[in-house]
Formats: C-alpha cells, structure tokens, sequence
C-alpha cells in the first residue's frame, strides 16, 4: 500500500534520528512534529523549534508539558528565517522539518512565504550533518501557496547533485492541490 507523503515524512524520520541526535521543527504549529521529533532523539537529543505565531508555541508547550519531553525541546517564537540567530554553525543537525502553508484551525492569513523558507532551507543546508534531510510538506491549495511552492521547486532545482539529493513524493490524481514531501538529503 503507498504511503500518504504524511506517513512517508514520518517513516523517513523514524529511520534518520536516533538518540542524542539534534533536529530542528521549522514550523512547530500544533506540536506534533515537535513531539515526535523529541521521541526520537531521546533525554539526550536536542529539539529546536520554531513558529512566528505565539499561539502555536504556547498551544505546542502544553502538549509538551503533557508527555514530559520539555527537557530536549527549545520552542523559539521567531521565524525559521532565522535559525542562524539561535544555531551555531558547529551544531550539526540531523534533520530538518517543515509544513508550509498555514496553522491548522490558525489564522489562514498567516502563511508561511517564499523568501522567508527560501532562506530557512539555506541556512538548513549549511546546518545538516552529512546524510542529514531536510523534509518539507508543501501545502500550497491556499492564496500564495503556490508561489511558494515554485520558488522552492526553482531553487530545489540549481542544487548540485554530487551535494545533494531532492526527492519529490506526492500523489498526482488527487483533486484539490494535494500535499507533497519534498526530502534533501545532504550528500557530502
């Protein structure tokens, strides 16, 4: 049975973080990922996240409150643009994950844009540890979502391929602008 790109981001991650490894969630929204996240890398491991909208941190610090995680998660209310503000470049980071578009049951006029993830996943390339990925779930069925969705396939496009592989997974007769999973892995 094919997996939703969803379900596939989530296999991916089950089989690239491990136990004290650091990971940043470059869009915490409602904290799933930020869970999940902090379940794999254990006691030991480090969570970075990050959303502009208070509300989600503060939704995302309950939920976290609640599993008794909050020990290797750093919620940070500032925009994943600005990662290199809170990262150290010798902090090597083994995966990267985003959801583009808006909060769930949020303020849909809150999206994230093209030259804020733009530069996010540059600064997420320098960051990634060799055999790192960066996952990102486009949703673009939203006012400026494809925008971005092109931006980040034109960039995705100019990577080199003896540093990096671009993987895009995602159904293609499915109605209604349907999600899909883009995975870099970084190569060297």
């Amino acid at each position: 049975m094919l997996m939703s790109p969803l379900r596939y981001c989530h296999h991916l991650l089950a089989q690239l973080v491990s136990s004290g490894d650091t990971v940043i969630d470059a869009t915490v929204g409602n904290g799933q990922d930020t869970i999940k996240l902090a379940q794999l890398v254990g006691k030991t491991g480090k969570v970075y996240g990050f959303d502009i909208q208070e509300t989600a941190i503060e939704e995302t610090k309950k939920k976290v409150q609640l599993t008794g995680l909050t020990e290797q998660i750093k919620l940070i209310n500032d925009g994943h643009e600005k990662m290199n503000d809170y990262i150290t470049d010798n902090t090597k980071i083994q995966a990267i994950v985003f959801n583009l578009g808006y909060l769930p049951k949020g303020d849909k006029s809150i999206i994230t844009l093209p030259d804020t993830t733009l530069s996010a996943l540059e600064q997420g390339l320098n960051l990634l540890n060799v055999g790192g990925q960066i996952l990102m779930m486009v949703y673009y069925g939203h006012d400026g979502g494809t925008e971005e969705k092109d931006a980040i396939l034109a960039y995705l496009e100019t990577l080199s391929q003896e540093k990096f592989s671009v993987l895009q997974y995602g159904f293609i007769n499915q109605k209604n602008s349907p999600p899909f999973l883009i995975a870099i892995e970084k190569r060297r």
